[in-house]
């Protein structure tokens, strides 16, 4: 798998761009569409120091090698709807993780996380050569759950007692992947996904 560098992404509505701290103030207001930090299983960060150490965390893991964060970017006004991050490389069995994606409440549940996902599992697959990419969901984000689905992503299992919530309780966190092999019927699905007329 060649090495997971900073790369921007553009089709559509969107462009992936490296995250990066002056994106701080474009986060919080994304975030705030929908107060989106209470809820308890995800990482999204309520605004002030927890939205800059969320960037710095990012960015250090960025910078160990195991994560690459994005700003999701409308591609007209270049307002940050939201980020999301390839995390857990592992390039020696050309694996990796899509993950800590969230969105302001507006432009949930439109092309944009279909074409931001798109956009990623195209570069994963075709420019990185990743042989296998995962996700992994809190059991209890089931809105979550559902996109991954859709995506045309297995669920692999669960893995019970595993990570920390914000709120302190221990999460079950639900695993997915989908394998090179299985990428070019995704990759048709998702475009028609993207292209099908809507009644």
């Amino acid at each position: 798998m060649k090495p997971v560098q900073p790369v921007t992404l553009a089709a559509g509505p969107v462009r992936l761009v490296p995250l990066a701290p002056d994106h701080v103030p474009g986060l919080e207001a994304a975030a705030a569409d929908g107060e989106l930090w209470n809820l308890r299983y995800t990482s999204v960060p309520a605004p002030g120091a927890e939205t800059l150490a969320y960037v710095q965390a990012a960015l250090a893991g960025q910078a160990a090698g195991h994560r690459l964060p994005f700003a999701v970017l409308d591609a007209t006004t270049g307002e940050v709807l939201g980020s999301t991050s390839y995390h857990d490389i592992v390039p020696a069995i050309e694996r990796v993780e899509i993950g800590y994606t969230w969105y302001a409440r507006r432009v949930q549940r439109t092309a944009v996380n279909t074409t931001a996902k798109l956009l990623l599992l195209t570069h994963a697959f075709e420019t990185l050569g990743a042989k296998l990419v995962g996700w992994r969901t809190d059991n209890f984000n089931h809105a979550s759950q559902r996109a991954i689905e859709r995506l045309g992503a297995r669920r692999d299992g669960v893995l019970r007692h595993h990570a920390p919530r914000r709120d302190g309780t221990v999460r079950d966190t639900v695993m997915y992947s989908l394998t090179a092999g299985e990428w070019p019927e995704v990759k048709a699905h998702l475009q028609w996904q993207l292209t099908r007329p809507r009644a």
